[in-house]
């Protein structure tokens, strides 16, 4: 079992820790849960802080670094230490998954502005004042929540997919998929009785 866990830093490494680090990929290539729970430790926090710099938002950070992690599990037996260490291996699959989330913000944009014009189109031909706050809180209650349940959320309601559909189109596990569609939806519920107890109250 592997106990000794080192800081990822950016000086040189001594012969230990590159020996240590050696240690860390060949448990990781044979499966030991126990040397990927050091991997997770020793990479961590560096995954995280690279995410959050890239983009700004911790919780979008914070499920890259999860993605980060899974895939590095699933695609253990992709890793060539001939190619370089195990630290550069997973910098490289953090960048991949930022450039992924990057593209994933662009296309909720993208997904929101037609949402949007949709709107807009039907209210020139016919909204009633309760139609017109339905879309707002909705609009406001999809932007409280995270990236991932928004846009789970987003695909299923505009673009009509199966959250088998939804795993395939974002990579994401179908229970990851499933457990954002149930939280997501039960916060854009809180989040629209909330709007609308808030707009009876100023109504009185």
């Amino acid at each position: 079992m592997i106990t000794n866990v080192l800081s990822p830093g950016t000086r040189s490494q001594a012969p230990g820790e590159i020996r240590y680090e050696d240690e860390l990929a060949r448990g990781l290539c044979a499966a030991d849960e126990d040397a990927f729970a050091a991997v997770y430790r020793r990479w961590g926090s560096l995954v995280h802080t690279m995410a959050t710099r890239s983009l700004g938002d911790t919780h979008e950070a914070e499920d890259v670094t999860q993605q980060v992690f899974l895939g590095a599990w699933r695609g253990r037996s992709g890793f060539r230490p001939e190619r370089g260490p195990l630290g550069a291996w997973l910098v490289g699959i953090t960048r991949r998954k930022i450039a992924d989330a990057l593209t994933a913000r662009t296309r909720r944009g993208v997904l929101l502005d037609a949402a949007s014009h949709d709107a807009d189109a039907q209210r020139h031909v016919q909204a009633t004042p309760d139609d017109v706050l339905d879309r707002v809180l909705l609009v406001d209650a999809l932007s409280r929540l995270s990236r991932h349940q928004r846009e789970v959320l987003c695909l299923a309601f505009y673009e009509d997919l199966t959250q088998i559909q939804i795993a395939e189109r974002t990579g994401l596990p179908l229970g990851t998929v499933k457990s954002h569609a149930r939280r997501g939806l039960h916060r854009l519920r809180k989040g629209i009785e909330r709007g609308t107890t808030d707009e009876t109250a100023t109504d009185r």
